[in-house]
């Protein structure tokens, strides 16, 4: 295969379409892949052309950035590799400026990840999580000090209100500060509620969307099935009863979209993990898809999702088993109230070309 690469947001950061992700890198949470497997992992994604890694300083208590760290040293990559990791978890119990997104802990946490992962600088550094506490000037000055500090380059947002990102990048704008340039961000046939709010701001404010979860934490890659779901080893069946909701994925509603996947991937002649990850790649907003293993041939399939397009009518199937409710005040976006502001006239948005930045920066989105 032959990977091609977007610009991450409005950025000039180019990123190949599959991240690979190192959530699975160690065995401390009783799930994952010990370091040979993992170092393989890495080697099957390098030769693939993937550039861009995943990690955060909570993912197996340190191990995976440790190790993604080495393994990029042992093959002189830095200057190729783009490394994404995240702070905000709390591993101190007792010291509650050991997490969160203060400045405190930013830099604290900065300073240890730089460590782990043997660099002087980290390309993109994600909030991983919103603590209903920090307001977004203090969140956005200090990332930009660490920019201006040559600690770190790109600054994006994971698992935070939208409109909590769309105050964070107001607030860069406002004050010069590096923007936001990733949001990262469940997204699959199972999890689509980012189309909501997310992706019109990521598209309209500059910042590109990586997916994270694209196949449900396992669900959507054939693994499981409605009436085996007691049988099959995997991460859901390990998590079964954790109050994580992304791991809360048996339900009535997925299984119809597992049905369908599994019908639609049968068609194509193609696996249902290659299905579901190209359905998330392709689109609007996505700049990225994070894939994670913990085998060899799990990737190697993985990295395949790429080669091949879904056509319209197969879209279409999926489109419809994996529609989203929509909430209000959504609901009060169709034809039907709209056509109450236009009098009865259809208004469309902008036409392709009318930004000719956009149309320019568009024409180079696919370069490989």
């Amino acid at each position: 295969m032959t990977m091609s690469y977007y610009t991450l947001g409005n950025s000039g950061l180019r990123v190949t379409r599959l991240a690979l992700g190192t959530m699975t890198f160690g065995t401390e949470w009783g799930w994952g892949a010990d370091k040979e497997t993992a170092r393989a992992l890495v080697d099957a994604y390098v030769g693939a052309g993937g550039n861009f890694f995943d990690t955060a300083d909570a993912y197996t208590g340190g191990t995976s950035e440790t190790w993604l760290g080495e393994f990029i040293a042992e093959r002189g990559l830095r200057d190729k590799a783009v490394i994404s990791t995240k702070f905000s978890m709390n591993f101190e119990q007792g010291n509650p400026n050991a997490g969160g997104n203060g400045r405190k802990n930013i830099i604290r946490a900065v300073e240890s990840s730089l460590k782990r992962l043997g660099t002087d600088y980290i390309d993109l550094y994600i909030l991983h999580a919103w603590d209903r506490l920090t307001s977004p000037e203090e969140v956005m000055r200090t990332l930009d000090d660490l920019v201006r500090a040559g600690k770190i380059r790109h600054v994006g947002l994971s698992d935070v209100p939208a409109w909590y990102a769309s105050r964070a990048q107001s607030v860069a704008e406002q004050r010069g500060y590096e923007p936001v340039s990733a949001l990262q961000l469940e997204y699959s046939l199972a999890e689509r509620n980012i189309e909501h709010e997310f992706v019109p701001f990521g598209t309209r404010y500059g910042a590109g969307i990586m997916v994270w979860s694209p196949l449900a934490s396992g669900l959507l890659s054939g693994k499981y099935r409605s009436d085996t779901t007691n049988k099959a080893d995997g991460r859901l069946e390990t998590m079964r009863g954790s109050t994580n909701p992304g791991f809360q994925k048996f339900t009535d509603r997925n299984w119809a979209i597992v049905a369908e996947l599994e019908k639609v991937a049968g068609e194509l002649g193609r696996g249902m993990a290659q299905i579901a990850l190209n359905w998330a790649a392709t689109r609007p907003g996505v700049a990225s898809v994070i894939i994670g293993a913990t085998r060899l041939d799990q990737l190697k399939d993985n990295l395949g999702a790429l080669d091949f397009d879904i056509p319209p009518e197969l879209l279409a199937r999926l489109d419809a088993v994996s529609r989203p409710v929509t909430p209000f005040p959504y609901s009060f976006f169709g034809p039907e109230i709209q056509g109450g502001l236009t009098g009865g006239q259809a208004v469309g948005d902008k036409p392709v070309g009318y930004f000719p930045d956009l149309l320019m920066k568009g024409a180079f989105a696919g370069v490989s």
